[in-house]
């Protein structure tokens, strides 16, 4: 068992985890999103691409793309959220919601795309 595929499959699988649970729930409901899990699925997110750099093979650099597609939509959707609940008199708002799922959904569907890329490598090499 290869340690540095266990902590890369690891990072992939727990950033899209994180990203779904954020992502789950009314698009406009402020209750129903947790701004810490938010805040968990862009670290893992970042750990993820991390992981990913030194990858030289052309799956890598795909691995590599939808990993920062993820990480730019999640740092936008933090941004969003912290400037909404921060420096908007109204706080954070069903359409400032609206805004950070939709960015997280976008982050999902490339996490997603990460996902299958590992296991699409997995079943590659076991044959």
């Amino acid at each position: 068992m290869n340690l540095e595929k266990v902590v890369f499959g690891f990072f992939i699988t727990l950033a899209a985890a994180l990203n779904f649970g954020f992502w789950t729930g009314p698009i406009d409901s402020v209750m129903a999103h947790n701004g810490t899990e938010l805040a968990a699925a862009l670290v893992a997110s970042l750990v993820a691409t991390v992981l990913k750099f030194g990858d030289r093979t052309q799956l890598g650099a795909v691995h590599l793309a939808t990993s920062l597609v993820a990480d730019l939509q999640l740092v936008v959707a933090a941004v969003v959220w912290v400037w909404a609940h921060e420096m908007t008199s109204e706080g954070m708002t069903p359409a400032h919601m609206s805004v950070v799922v939709s960015m997280s959904g976008g982050a999902l569907l490339a996490n997603f795309v990460s996902v299958m890329l590992m296991v699409s490598e997995i079943v590659q090499v076991r044959r």
